[in-house]
């Protein structure tokens, strides 16, 4: 062997280098595009995922609030009936203390008129 065919092994080594150079820079660059793509892809699914979670949430949160203003009325209703029955009974008592109270006038005046007999004092 002698220099000529060194250089030339030597040139095909280096081609060879270069082609598997350019091979592997290229496989590398097709790897990394599809490894952006597929996370690009992966993070658009979980992203997707999120808001879907989020939408759930937000209405159940819009569900709650509609059932909290249904209770808030129907208390409302419970307690103005509540309160109209209330009056209604107070006025009976009312009626019902003012005639025992007239009751008890009478017979205290009735008894006030019977003084050897019966007698009422105030206070002991």
């Amino acid at each position: 062997m002698d220099a000529d065919d060194i250089n030339k092994i030597e040139e095909i080594f280096q081609r060879n280098i270069n082609v598997m150079s350019e091979t592997f820079d290229r496989n590398i660059g097709d790897m990394s595009e599809r490894f952006e793509q597929t996370v690009k892809h992966q993070m658009g699914v979980l992203s997707e995922y999120f808001q879907h979670k989020l939408d759930i949430v937000a209405e159940g949160q819009q569900m709650l609030a509609e059932k909290l203003e249904m209770t808030r009325q129907e208390l409302k209703t419970d307690i103005h009936s509540l309160d109209q029955r209330l009056t209604v009974v107070q006025a009976k008592l009312v009626k019902k203390l003012d005639a025992v109270v007239a009751d008890l006038s009478a017979h205290r005046a009735d008894t006030e008129a019977h003084h050897g007999v019966y007698r009422v004092k105030e206070g002991v």
